[in-house]
């Protein structure tokens, strides 16, 4: 794979959106911000490449500086549609951090999603997933 079909022409190197970006060997998806509110959102939705990648998501949950009120979110990660892992974070200091990491494997070619649910219906819950990884093996 030429170094053009692995970075996207209109990739940046801080740009947000739902897929996955590789820049030698490394691989990162930023979400950016989303409103997580009582349904379920999708925040990242991607196809691996041909690499192996070890990496890690960031998921943060955070509340609009007008609100202080304790502000509660799940995220759910799936590879090929089957659940591998389930996180809940809060900006309550007593109870958790506002950023919970995960630590994952990810295959070659594989289908990987990150999904959120907040936990009130307030227009302000915020929801963010980050993810950085290392890629071995990539043709």
């Amino acid at each position: 794979m030429t170094e053009a079909d692995v970075i996207q022409p209109s990739a940046s190197i801080a740009s947000v959106g739902k897929g996955i970006r590789y820049v030698e060997n490394y691989a990162y998806a930023y979400s950016g911000q989303f409103e997580a509110k009582n349904t379920t959102q999708i925040l990242l939705e991607f196809v691996s490449g041909s690499g192996l990648i070890v990496g890690t998501f960031y998921c943060n949950v955070f509340l609009q500086y007008s609100n202080i009120s304790v502000r509660q979110g799940a995220f759910l990660i799936s590879l090929n549609d089957i659940i591998v892992a389930g996180i809940t974070a809060t900006n309550a200091n007593e109870q958790m951090p506002a950023t919970v990491t995960q630590e994952l494997l990810i295959p070659p070619v594989t289908k990987v999603k990150v999904e959120a649910i907040a936990s009130t219906d307030d227009s302000d819950n915020f929801a963010t997933v980050n993810f950085t990884g290392r890629v071995y093996g990539a043709t």
